[in-house]
């Protein structure tokens, strides 16, 4: 595995080392020795996985401390634009945000650590997204950024996004206050 620094304190881009034969091919999609060597330790605590259609938009979500979660994100089959936001108040990074695409033709996968809103658009029709989180999911303390906050900049790289209500709910990131909302639940971070 190759790991590479990105260019927000904390994102690493993991290449695999993939074996090639009349049978396909194999790669380890996750080594805790390797990560470890690379300054990554970690201990997972939930996988998840999505399935989703061509211009779906899932984001930008996190869960506020004590909840906070690292994730490492890999697409299974398809292809999306996945779009990290620096949330650490005390980062020199803070607001800023990351995209890259990753494929099932690459294999490539992000390690996302915890204090970044994360979310992705779906570049084909029948994309799996995958992602282990470092802590499981905790209804009350998650939230998000809605995707389109023009502070931020992002783009998604699709138009006319399928997007679910709830994401669409989500409220505009107000730095001056390092406030983040969700409807009817305030959450400082």
């Amino acid at each position: 595995m190759i790991f590479e620094k990105l260019p927000l304190e904390g994102l690493v881009l993991i290449t695999p080392e993939i074996f090639n034969d009349a049978r396909g091919h194999f790669f380890e999609s996750y080594n805790k020795d390797a990560f470890f060597k690379n300054g990554i330790d970690i201990d997972f605590a939930q996988d998840n996985q999505s399935l989703s259609f061509k211009n779906a938009l899932r984001g930008l979500h996190f869960q506020n401390p004590p909840y906070e979660q690292g994730k490492l994100v890999r697409v299974i089959c398809g292809s999306v634009n996945d779009v990290v936001v620096d949330i650490r108040k005390t980062s020199p990074d803070y607001g800023k945000h990351f995209s890259i695409i990753l494929s099932s033709k690459e294999n490539k996968m992000l390690w996302i650590p915890p204090g970044f809103a994360h979310g992705f658009a779906t570049l084909e029709d029948n994309t799996i997204f995958s992602y282990k989180c470092t802590k499981v999911f905790n209804k009350e303390s998650e939230s998000g950024i809605i995707f389109n906050d023009e502070s931020l900049g992002i783009d998604w790289g699709i138009t006319n996004p399928v997007i679910s209500d709830k994401d669409m709910e989500l409220k505009k990131c107000r730095r001056q206050t390092y406030v983040f909302k969700i409807p009817f639940i305030k959450f400082a971070y």
